[in-house]
């Protein structure tokens, strides 16, 4: 169901049952030289479920990696809250530490997240050794390695990740990750390096963590084909907020917001007969369009559909509401709430 924008209500309260979650999020970054300042994440509600795979979707530049990074601590939002397991995440050195040992980061480039001077063995460990625990710690290792792929994990024990093809590498990272036995993992691009005989294994990997442990993950990606291949639930974000979310079938099948049609209309399996070529580059974040922030670029808009259902002042005047964090399908664009149901708005 998709939510008016004349008739929406605040956004609801974090979802319960949710493992993380960011709650009507802002965050903002200094302008240059006095300058208006960056809105990178522009009041976003968005949660991730004990077990589930979310995928967050959008170009360069949209404010997915900065919203990542919020979720995990790494900056502090300027409003809004991240929660995890339902309460406010605290920023105090010890309830950080305490959070990152649940809450684990798998970056997009698997070479420079390794040191090259340290072996497969410190890799891993150095969660562990971070954290305190010393207990166990060869049989800790050696089970992330296996849980991760690498078997028997004990033949790369004292390997160094320049002997380590990249999706060795990056399965190195992963155990990285999951011999702390994390609730929840947030992976920035974690197959954008790899080529594509690899790629399958590690998104494979992901899902039978998902399967196996019950292990949550937020994707970050540019790739609506990958969302596809391994997420339950779709967020495509653009110049700061989430523009349209829902379950994976939904968004990527019957696709309401132009931003994610054209998304999907580039990629090699597409059904549309040609791609939608979206016009200029994403807006300066220190200068977000009024109204939806999409219309400068928007094909739809552009084609008069806008102005035959009456709401192309709206497009170009009326800011629409922030979506909610909800299970529901949801759209935040004028054409698509003002379009008969089923109607595709191409």
């Amino acid at each position: 169901m998709t939510q008016s924008a004349d008739t929406a209500a605040a956004p609801e309260a974090v979802p319960a049952g949710s493992i993380i979650a960011a709650d009507d999020l802002f965050v903002e970054f200094r302008g240059r030289r006095g300058g208006p300042p960056a809105r990178a994440v522009d009041g976003v509600n968005l949660d991730v479920a004990p077990g589930e795979i979310v995928a967050l979707v959008g170009e360069s530049g949209c404010g997915k990696t900065t919203l990542a990074r919020t979720l995990l601590g790494l900056e502090r939002p300027t409003s809004g809250r991240v929660t995890f397991r339902g309460e406010p995440l605290g920023y105090g050195s010890g309830s950080l530490k305490a959070f990152r040992r649940e809450a684990q980061l798998v970056l997009q480039d698997p070479t420079g997240a390794l040191n090259p001077r340290h072996t497969v063995y410190e890799a891993v460990a150095e969660g562990l050794r971070i954290h305190g625990i010393a207990a166990d710690e060869p049989e800790r290792v050696a089970d992330a390695l296996s849980r991760a792929g690498l078997r028997p994990p004990e033949r790369f024990f004292q390997r160094y990740p320049h002997e380590l093809s990249g999706g060795q590498r990056q399965r190195v990272v992963i155990a990285g990750a999951l011999v702390l036995d994390p609730q929840v993992i947030i992976a920035d691009e974690p197959v954008a390096s790899l080529d594509a005989s690899v790629r399958g294994e590690i998104l494979a990997l992901l899902m039978k963590l998902r399967d196996d442990l019950g292990l949550a993950a937020l994707i970050v990606t540019h790739d609506l084909g990958l969302a596809w291949n391994i997420a339950d639930r779709v967020a495509v974000m653009y110049l700061g907020r989430i523009v349209e979310v829902g379950p994976v079938e939904k968004i990527l099948t019957a696709p309401e917001h132009p931003y994610t049609q054209a998304l999907l209309s580039v990629l090699p399996e597409a059904t549309a007969e040609e791609p939608i070529v979206l016009s200029g580059e994403p807006p300066d974040p220190t200068r977000v369009p009024g109204g939806c922030r999409f219309h400068p670029r928007c094909p739809v808009l552009a084609s008069g559909r806008a102005d035959e259902l009456g709401v192309a002042d709206a497009c170009r005047g009326d800011d629409l509401a922030v979506l909610s964090a909800s299970n529901e399908p949801q759209v935040a664009c004028h054409v698509a709430l003002a379009e008969p149901p089923g109607h595709e708005i191409r």
